[in-house]
């Protein structure tokens, strides 16, 4: 397949643009701007207004004007790099015109004493006389027409000026293609939307400041086009994991019967919910590509491996993968009870699995012996055969993309998947990252969890957090000391560590641990052991004991330092204590003075133990790149729409690609094929190659 006809303007060279030359198309790439395309999508952020006044007697100074005035004298500078001054009268007042280091010919030919001009910029006071310096803008009053009303102001990058990007603009403007609507009609008409081209327009010639905010109806398209073009290939690549022939795995409920009547508590309504939805699924002949997507301590454990002894019910195997050995020990130590209830073989294979260990480990794996693994992603090694493997569940701490997601699908083996996050996402991001996937959300905590008391100090009161903590370990309790990210470099997070380490062990002795980013793998490991067994009562640690560890007698967290991470990280910190039968507590130390946000934050994680509430939060306050890191959360980043103010968009467009892929899976009706060029045209490639596929 290959890009439509009409859209080959818009990727062309930049330099085929009027007023582009070599020099600034490489200083264009700092913009992220390789094609006139990417031009129509780098959007102004505010604007000027350009409007014509009569006198700068009508206006109060410093302020930007638009005045025509006749020319008068010209006073050039009295001594070296002094100003050069071009007296003006407009309409009621006499004022000046001031430049710096221009030369005389150049302003003589540009302002011609006698002569009417349009003078457009920033007026001043200086001395009790209103002067414009540098003005912005110098026309022939025949030329008025040039200068818009309200003049766009666009992002800038070294090398790039406003008048290169809008001269730029307006030439890739002229090379709008008629395109055909790819948007539901009737919806077009309830939001009041305009036409790809008119927007496009629109946009960049704005009318006012009302016409930059992302509810203007031109600029809500525009977005509305990239998250319905994401959402599609998100669908896509849905349809495409769904098309893949699955097993249909139907339980019998026996083994699932005994678990549920050895546990000492019923399973809460939203676990129960997921649990048939999630068997449901795995009853299909399609592959189910499930999220099950729950708040620290809500009881994913549970309904993951209901699931898996549905595949066991069912004649088949089970796999659980988790991103490390000791989170991958801890699945394992936690399903255990589980599995000797239900009496299935339930089988540990890591990396520390050697020789003939490993050998009758996978021999029983082949024969179908052992009902469930539970590993890292050494289960996927050439040598790791199943007999029938029907589910994988993979523990998704560490953002598996939907690329991976892909690729585990392409393992040959028609499994269904099951992703588990602990991640609290807000429905909007969700929908970004996970769109390919059908979603259960556990939104209720399970019986007997005690709330976790939170309380903010500030760092001034130390010695009382150690007193404290001095009492909490000599009444045989366990602590984590999370110590604050520094500057980003773990060289320094590392050092802060360890001065907090080497203070912590002159007061406690011995039974101070420490975990650091900087450490090898098998001592980090072996220090959480210790602190796991108990041999250690406080452990210091930076931010790598953020997931899934799991030690029911700690029931302290002091977090140093509180105030510069985000709500996310502080709640996902929180949620390791409060996992035992003791009271817990986690204490927020901060630094005065606290800014405003800085407040607001450690005020909503103090009053809230709701992570969806905190993760909306989140996104309000710090916006969508930040909340998961931009970097490794595989969001897409969008030119246009904004998640945080357009969250109501993603929705109606994950609802609306699913609709139209419904009606036309090959997109090749009037409307299908419209949205094929949308989504040449925002790259969407992915999606193309999917069209294909199938």
């Amino acid at each position: 397949m290959s890009r439509p006809e009409v859209l080959y303007p818009l990727f062309a060279d930049l330099e085929t643009l009027e007023g582009v030359g070599p020099k600034s198309a490489r200083a264009f790439e700092g913009l992220g701007v390789e094609r006139p395309r990417d031009l129509l999508f780098l959007l102004p952020h505010s604007g000027v207004d350009r409007g014509r006044k009569e006198s700068v007697r009508e206006v109060v100074p410093p302020v930007t004007v638009t005045i025509e005035v006749e020319v008068g004298v010209h006073f050039p500078p009295r001594r070296k790099g002094g100003p050069y001054r071009v007296m003006v009268r407009d309409a009621q007042l006499d004022w000046a015109l001031v430049f710096f280091h221009a030369r005389a010919d150049y302003l003589q030919r540009l302002l011609p004493t006698g002569q009417r001009r349009i003078v457009s910029g920033k007026i001043e006071m200086f001395d009790g006389i209103a002067q414009m310096v540098h003005p912005d803008h110098v026309l022939r009053p025949e030329d008025a027409g040039e200068l818009p009303p309200y003049e766009p102001v666009y992002p800038l990058t070294a090398g790039i000026t406003q008048k290169l990007v809008a001269k730029a603009v307006q030439a890739a403007l002229a090379r709008l293609p008629d395109v055909p609507e790819w948007i539901d009609p009737g919806q077009k008409a309830r939001e009041g939307w305009p036409d790809w081209a008119a927007a496009v327009r629109a946009v960049h010639n704005p009318a006012g400041a009302a016409q930059l905010a992302p509810t203007d109806p031109a600029r809500a398209r525009l977005a509305y086009d990239e998250l319905f073009a994401h959402q599609l290939t998100l669908s896509l690549a849905r349809a495409s994991a769904r098309r893949q022939k699955g097993l249909a795995s139907v339980g019998t409920g026996v083994l699932s019967a005994k678990v549920l009547k050895s546990l000492p508590y019923e399973p809460t309504g939203a676990q129960s919910r997921a649990i048939a939805e999630i068997a449901a699924d795995m009853a299909q002949s399609q592959r189910m590509n499930r999220l099950l997507q729950g708040d620290v301590g809500s009881g994913k454990t549970l309904v993951a491996f209901m699931a898996l002894l549905t595949a066991v019910e069912a004649g088949g195997q089970g796999v659980m993968m988790a991103p490390t050995e000791i989170l991958a020990r801890q699945h394992y130590d936690g399903l255990a009870p589980l599995a000797a209830a239900a009496g299935v073989s339930l089988v540990l294979l890591t990396g520390r699995d050697k020789g003939g260990e490993r050998a009758a480990k996978l021999r029983a794996l082949h024969q179908g012996e052992t009902g469930i693994l539970v590993g890292t992603h050494a289960v996927f090694q050439k040598d790791v055969v199943f007999h029938d493997l029907r589910l994988a569940v993979v523990d998704e701490q560490h953002r598996f993309g939907v690329a991976q997601r892909m690729e585990l699908g392409a393992k040959g083996r028609a499994v269904d998947v099951l992703v588990m996050t602990a991640t609290p996402i807000p429905r909007s991001l969700a929908l970004a990252s996970y769109g390919d996937m059908d979603v259960s959300v556990l939104d209720e905590k399970p019986a007997g969890r005690k709330p976790i008391k939170t309380a903010l100090i500030a760092t001034s009161r130390m010695d009382e957090v150690v007193a404290h903590l001095h009492r909490a370990v000599a009444d045989g309790r366990q602590a984590y000391w999370v110590c604050p990210l520094v500057e980003d470099s773990e060289v320094v997070d590392y050092a802060s560590a360890e001065a907090r380490f080497a203070q912590l062990r002159a007061a406690f002795g011995d039974g101070v641990g420490l975990v650091h980013g900087q450490m090898p793998p098998a001592e980090k490991d072996a220090a959480m052991a210790r602190f796991v067994r108990g041999e250690t009562r406080v452990l210091v640690a930076t931010t790598v004991i953020e997931v899934g560890v799991n030690v029911p007698n700690a029931s302290i967290m002091v977090i140093e330092r509180a105030e510069i991470f985000g709500l996310a990280q502080l709640h996902q910190l929180r949620g390791r204590v409060g996992r035992g039968s003791a009271e817990s507590t986690c204490l927020l130390l901060y630094q005065a003075p606290l800014s405003e946000t800085g407040e607001r934050r450690l005020k909503t994680i103090r009053d809230s133990e709701d992570g969806f509430r905190i993760a909306e939060e989140d996104l309000s306050m710090r916006g969508a790149g930040d909340l998961i890191g931009t970097a490794q959360s595989g969001l897409p980043r969008f030119r246009v729409a904004d998640l945080e103010r357009q969250a109501g968009l993603m929705a109606v467009a994950q609802s609306d690609a699913r609709a139209l892929l419904q009606i036309d899976p090959g997109l090749t009706g009037p409307r299908g094929t419209a949205a094929r060029v949308l989504l040449w045209l925002l790259d969407q490639d992915r999606a193309i190659r999917l069209i294909g596929v199938g």
